[in-house]
């Protein structure tokens, strides 16, 4: 027998403590991914209760190893909060004479609905204040508002969001990726609509707006929701088809009757 396989043998041959078996190392796995913020420590004691005598060491050793912090991402965040969580953003809109005018967007995450816009040349911290408690009256604030880090949302703007309950949750700077649904309606709005469109007003940019919003939220199908409109769209097998232009014949709604 050669030297290698001599202390080969002789290490499993060696008395020592019993081996974890496999149930076990599952379960310390399984409680180490279901609560990202228990430690060893943590697990150890729900073992001991479970009847199992084991060392905190051996915890640790079979826990799964994270690589970043065990807090919830904010792409977790978005996914498990949609429902309570709206979105706004600026859109800057150039007209037919040069002249710059801002669409305020406020988009719901749950079914993409664009919920309110208004129209702008000056977009003040008191008048996105103003507009926050004309898109959201009586009771129907949301838990979260998420934007980007704007100056136009000052002092004004954050106090009365806060006296409406809800929670502000400003994106990191530079970073729109952590506003996505907004950016992408913004986005849709420019690809569908305002990319071929001259604008010669804000009254004209309000009428154009208010056309898209009815089409984009009753009739344009999305993605993201298994192919549905934000307000739902029930499927119609029978009957005679309807064709309804919309802008001018730039999007047309299809219907039976």
């Amino acid at each position: 027998m050669g030297f290698r396989a001599y202390w080969h043998w002789k290490s499993r041959c060696r008395p020592g403590r019993p081996g974890v078996s496999r149930e076990l190392r599952e379960l310390i796995q399984q409680m180490s991914a279901e609560n990202p913020l228990w430690g060893a420590p943590r697990i150890h004691g729900e073992l001991l209760k479970l009847g199992f005598a084991i060392a905190e060491s051996t915890v640790s050793k079979y826990m799964i190893r994270r690589r970043g912090p065990p807090s919830q991402s904010w792409r977790t965040f978005l996914r498990n909060n949609a429902d309570a969580i709206v979105a706004i953003d600026l859109c800057v809109v150039p007209t037919l004479t040069f002249e710059c005018l801002f669409a305020f967007l406020v988009v719901g995450h749950g079914r993409r609905q664009l919920l309110w816009f208004a129209v702008t040349r000056h977009p003040t911290a008191e008048w996105l204040a103003r507009q926050i408690v004309e898109a959201f009256p009586w009771d129907t604030a949301p838990t979260y508002l998420v934007r980007d880090n704007d100056g136009a949302y000052g002092r004004a703007f954050t106090s009365r969001i806060r006296t409406m309950g809800i929670r502000d949750r400003p994106i990191s700077p530079r970073s729109p990726w952590q506003n996505p649904y907004v950016e992408r309606l913004i986005g849709t709005l420019r690809r569908d609509c305002l990319d071929h469109v001259l604008i010669f007003g804000e009254r004209h940019l309000r009428q154009v707006l208010t056309a898209y919003s009815l089409y984009y939220n009753e009739a344009r199908t999305h993605l993201g929701l298994s192919k549905d409109a934000p307000l739902g769209r029930a499927v119609q097998r029978s009957g005679r088809i309807t064709i309804t232009p919309v802008l001018s014949g730039l999007h047309h709604r299809y219907a039976r009757i």
